[in-house]
């Protein structure tokens, strides 16, 4: 698989400690090796960092063999690590769903998502408006995607892409209520028009560390 990765993710971390929880964030469990090879940095300095993002709660880790020779340590966000990342007024908007849910059933929920969904799809369409290509498109979304807090990438996997998001900002109210995540799928789908097949392949609810959606031009 390519690692070619288009940019946007935002969240753009300056402190140390930042850099690597953005790095786990980003890019799932890792050795400290892994990481300050990534960060550019030597290892004894993610060591240092690792023992106080590891004393505030923020990391954890477990050895992991790969065979022969001594296991390493893999470094993982906690529950906590993954709260440090932007959240968009996570209690209010559980608070309100509960409420639409309470005064006017589920139909009522149902209206509030397919509103939210038919207002982003019109802000989509205009940004993927002109798009040459599949790929231009992509890069479109992620700037979109990214600028809603959503940290998103895409990068190619053969003859598909891959659009994946390390982040989800209202993944409380995902919780709350499946249809947010069947809303967005939908989104994608009517904004990319129907000429593109896409899938969703992780998802952070069911216990992936990102969402990741595999996207191919129909034949």
């Amino acid at each position: 698989m390519s690692d070619n990765l288009s940019k946007p993710v935002t969240w753009q971390p300056h402190q140390p400690a930042d850099r690597v929880l953005m790095t786990l964030k980003t890019r799932g469990p890792q050795s400290v090796a892994a990481i300050a090879r990534q960060l550019e940095v030597t290892a004894e300095a993610v060591r240092q960092q690792m023992t106080r993002l590891h004393a505030e709660s923020l990391v954890d880790s477990e050895s992991r063999s790969a065979g022969r020779g001594r296991p390493t340590q893999i470094w993982f966000l906690t529950d906590a690590g993954h709260r440090r990342f932007p959240d968009t007024h996570a209690d209010m908007t559980v608070q309100m769903i509960n409420a639409v849910r309470q005064v006017f059933g589920e139909d009522g929920v149902d209206k509030l998502i397919s509103v939210r969904e038919t207002a982003m799809l019109t802000g989509y369409r205009q940004a993927l408006a002109g798009a040459a290509t599949l790929e231009e498109q992509l890069q479109r979304l992620v700037q979109q995607r990214s600028a809603e807090g959503y940290m998103a990438e895409m990068r190619r996997d053969g003859d598909d892409f891959l659009f994946i998001e390390n982040h989800c900002p209202i993944c409380a109210a995902a919780q709350a209520c499946m249809g947010f995540c069947r809303s967005e799928l939908e989104l994608f789908r009517q904004a990319l028009g129907e000429g593109v097949r896409i899938e969703r392949e992780e998802h952070i609810l069911l216990g992936a560390r990102r969402c990741a959606y595999r996207v191919s031009a129909r034949p």
